[in-house]
């Protein structure tokens, strides 16, 4: 490969044995998009990585205070792994440098955009947890986000919609919320996702430039709807 990952492998405490599933972590579907021979881009792999992210911030909640609730430890989690905090995490190394962004996405500001950062997190997780399993996640966990949990413990929560709707769901037996993107609009460099999610049978709908606030705005809208609880 062209490009060396070396500085974003030690900075994320982990070595890819296949640097090709590292790269696909890092392409932002724009840049896919402008590449033919292309066939994927990093969305399955954040998809992958955010309910790993979810699972192994869990377990080490779990295990290390026995004392905490079941509500204490989802404040700390929704901490822990929203977005906001991914993207700090990613730009503490310099995530966005490595970014492979379309031409019009980076002209725009791609590499320092936080949802893009925040997205290439997870992808990086989902990516290492094909190539390494669970050790691999695991240790990327234990360099990047352990450090920032001794600051979090009397942190605000910020509105966490998408966590809501799913203890919502969960304790009404609906299951889990599920989420669909069902239009993208808009050139590449600047689009616009429409996302819907359904629940009990019903579904809520919402736009935006990214599909993560697109989710958080359908989960938002659900519980306006079902009214519950949300900051």
């Amino acid at each position: 490969m062209k490009v060396s990952y070396r500085k974003l492998e030690w900075a994320i405490g982990y070595r890819f044995r296949k640097k090709a599933l590292l790269e696909l972590a890092l392409t932002h579907p724009s840049h896919r998009y402008e590449n033919a021979v292309l066939v994927d881009d990093n969305q399955r792999l954040e998809y992958l990585g955010d309910a790993v992210l979810s699972l192994i911030s869990a377990e080490y909640l779990f295990k290390n205070n026995p004392q905490a609730s079941e509500g204490d430890m989802s404040k700390l989690r929704s901490l822990l792994t929203q977005d906001r905090m991914l993207a700090q995490i990613g730009s503490s190394f310099g995530l966005g440098e490595f970014l492979r962004l379309g031409r019009g996405e980076e002209k725009s500001g791609g590499a320092a955009r936080s949802s893009n950062i925040a997205d290439a997190v997870e992808a990086i997780i989902g990516a290492a947890w094909v190539d390494g399993g669970a050790r691999a996640a695991h240790k990327i966990f234990n360099k990047v986000f352990l450090p920032r949990l001794g600051e979090l413990e009397n942190a605000p929560v910020e509105s966490n919609p998408k966590g809501d709707l799913q203890e919502y769901a969960q304790s009404h037996g609906q299951g889990v919320p599920l989420y669909e993107t069902i239009k993208t609009t808009g050139p590449e460099h600047d689009r616009m996702f429409t996302v819907e999610v359904s629940s009990g049978g019903k579904k809520w709908a919402a736009s935006a430039s990214s599909k993560r606030e697109a989710e958080r705005r359908a989960a938002a809208q659900a519980l306006k709807e079902l009214g519950g609880d949300h900051p």
